[in-house]
């Protein structure tokens, strides 16, 4: 017999599991805050915390492409 938690849990979309948004942010990085926001299963204390997360993430690695191109651009102006 299937209880009412196990039913909710077989008809959770694919884009509202955790493992896809994962993936979702793995691969377009803050393009995937859409989702976290219109996903029902979290609340809203959850959504603000992971948004932030994910903006202070991406300013991090942002700076960190940033110098890592500023390197690489000094390193070929002394090459060539």
């Amino acid at each position: 017999m299937i209880t009412m938690d196990e039913d909710k849990k077989q008809r959770v979309k694919w884009y509202f599991r955790t493992a896809s948004l994962v993936w979702a942010f793995l691969f377009v990085g803050p393009l995937a805050l859409p989702l976290v926001w219109i996903n029902p299963n979290l609340s809203v204390n959850k959504k603000w915390i992971i948004t932030l997360a994910v903006i202070i993430l991406s300013y991090f690695l942002w700076i960190f492409a940033a110098n890592s191109l500023e390197s690489l651009k000094e390193y070929y102006k002394l090459v060539l």
